[in-house]
């Protein structure tokens, strides 16, 4: 009987089947768990050595110097070098820069002035160069930011000086005839400019546009296209213009992403620059020499006499001696009526042998020049 029980018992229900992609992504999940927690680790014992890297600096220097601008480069270009993706490079640069930036600030939190008010480019640039563990300080002019930096308040200041559309911007530059500021670093950013405007408002009801003159030149011909009957109206910065689009209604504003999400704008239109590659060079300015990092520039100052030939006699000594010049710009001299001061950025470091015999040779012709400073060419 029992075994006639047991032949007609109910068979087992099946397991319902699983399915694939989920199988498939729970086992890939768990294994970014696995490297999330790895990396968790990683980071920390980076962050320990760190300060331990202060506390060497502490024992062995009256002011120890914690942020080293040629240290940083090495690091980064080291990690781009050897970076198999499927990462790019530029991705990789960003978040090495976020974690170096984290792990300074355990050591020694850096200050950094830059041209404001929150939401311009220039802040855009700080981060992109000191990552957002820094106390980034909002200044309302490039001259703020040099005497910020000059009385010690910041430890470093950034100021654009050069846009590829525009050309050299020569405020920027006249800070240098007086000032004992350093260049430290340079920083390149591409520039995308939107038209905003605010959340509730309607295009229909735009009166006037504020942006940068900049801003508006690198905007000219889509601006002519779309708004050629709407005044435009110069501010100080593409943030102010963006802060004004906020609070007056009937304004529109070109300026970036970043500040419409801070002033809560609409963006209209995005990528409204007339070149794709528009892109600004900016100067990190600070008060301390910075070392070789293996590719560097150097930026000069040169005062020369008021002579025919004058050019000539002062650059023909970098053809010579093998120095590739990047940059030669002109300002008017405050000494005397056509006079000439010349800004040089040359490849290379001002300690290399060779620029030390050019430096001697345009010394001998030269009223005075100056080395603003050396420091590592821009990283992606």
């Amino acid at each position: 009987m029992s075994q006639e029980k047991s032949n007609h018992s109910k068979p087992e229900k099946a397991k319902p089947a699983q399915d694939p992609q989920a199988e498939q992504l729970s086992r890939l999940r768990d294994k970014i768990d696995a490297v999330d927690l790895n990396m968790l680790q990683l980071l920390n014992q980076r962050a320990a050595f760190a300060l331990d890297v202060a506390e060497v600096k502490k024992q062995h220097a009256v002011e120890p110097v914690f942020y080293r601008p040629e240290r940083e480069a090495q690091v980064l270009r080291n990690l781009i070098k050897n970076n198999p993706g499927p990462l790019s490079d530029d991705k990789v640069a960003m978040l090495f820069r976020q974690i170096m930036s984290a792990c300074l600030a355990l050591e020694q939190p850096l200050t950094v002035a830059y041209l404001g008010p929150p939401g311009t480019f220039t802040q855009m640039a700080a981060f992109k160069q000191f990552g957002e563990g820094v106390n980034d300080k909002s200044m309302p002019t490039v001259d703020d930011v040099f005497k910020d930096v000059e009385a010690e308040t910041s430890n470093y200041g950034v100021v654009p000086v050069e846009n590829s559309t525009e050309g050299v911007i020569n405020h920027t530059l006249d800070n240098f005839l007086d000032s004992t500021l350093k260049v430290c670093g340079e920083v390149e950013l591409r520039i995308h400019h939107n038209f905003m405007i605010a959340a509730e408002a309607n295009e229909s009801s735009v009166t006037r546009i504020y942006s940068h003159q900049q801003t508006f030149a690198q905007c000219r011909r889509w601006l002519d296209g779309h708004w050629s009957r709407v005044p435009r109206i110069a501010v100080t910065s593409n943030a102010e213009a963006a802060l004004k689009v906020s609070q007056e209604s009937g304004a529109a504003a070109i300026a970036s992403e970043m500040a419409a999400e801070l002033y809560d704008l609409k963006i209209i239109s995005s990528k409204i620059e007339d070149k794709s590659d528009n892109t600004t060079r900016f100067l990190i300015i600070g008060r301390e020499h910075v070392g070789p990092s293996g590719n560097d520039k150097t930026s000069i100052m040169v005062s020369t006499r008021n002579r025919p030939g004058a050019l000539y006699h002062l650059l023909e000594p970098f053809h010579r001696h093998g120095i590739s010049l990047t940059s030669i710009e002109t300002r008017p001299s405050s000494t005397g009526m056509w006079s000439y001061v010349f800004f040089i950025d040359f490849a290379g470091h001002q300690t290399d042998e060779s620029f030390q015999k050019v430096l001697q040779e345009i010394n001998e012709d030269a009223l005075e020049v100056k080395i603003l400073g050396s420091y590592p060419r821009a990283i992606t």
